[in-house]
């Protein structure tokens, strides 16, 4: 099946606003962008958690690692290579990127806690062991972050998702960062 990728142009007209708005913010439509506006609802959906995201208690390169952990777990080569060059932009160490995209553990204890919080989310299903929520805790995380480490996990499925079932093509800004899947591990 053939998704088509709208512009602001193309889409329907309750896509339209969400997509003049995401020009402006990024410069151009992103690729994904231009995919959801084929679903008003769906478009308007991942903008606005998007927007809702930005009043979040992690710091964007705490952000970037959830993206990036969910999206090399669910193996969306469109999301990775996107989420490796927002990370770029919100200044994360290129040790840390590196080893998000090769799915290892990081070095530094605290994001690597965030990044077993997530893996332990995807692989459990939402039923975190106790002591997975103890380790992020102690690690210096609070609820409040568990619960955006969450609404980043649903917006990445959400994209995943699309990406898988509408082969969207990495934009040509984000090229740079073409990812190609690694061996799954889940640490």
């Amino acid at each position: 099946m053939q998704f088509p990728i709208h512009t602001k142009e193309t889409a329907p007209e309750a896509s339209r606003a969400t997509l003049e708005v995401t020009a402006k913010k990024y410069g151009f439509v992103p690729n994904l962008f231009g995919v959801l506006a084929e679903s008003p609802t769906a478009v308007q959906a991942y903008a606005a958690i998007n927007k809702a995201l930005e009043q979040s208690a992690l710091s964007p390169v705490e952000q970037q690692v959830v993206a990036l952990t969910v999206s090399a777990t669910n193996d969306c080569a469109y999301c990775m290579g996107a989420h490796s060059a927002v990370a770029q932009m919100v200044r994360m160490p290129d040790d840390v990127l590196a080893a998000l995209r090769d799915q290892r553990s990081l070095s530094d204890r605290k994001l690597n806690a965030l990044r077993t919080l997530v893996l332990a989310v995807l692989q459990h299903r939402g039923w975190v062991p106790e002591g997975e929520l103890e380790h992020v805790v102690t690690a210096g995380y609070s609820q409040r972050h568990i619960l955006d480490v969450l609404t980043i996990v649903s917006l990445k499925t959400l994209s995943n998702y699309v990406n898988h079932i509408a082969h969207t093509p990495l934009d040509a800004q984000f090229a740079a960062q073409a990812w190609k899947a690694q061996a799954v591990t889940v640490v």
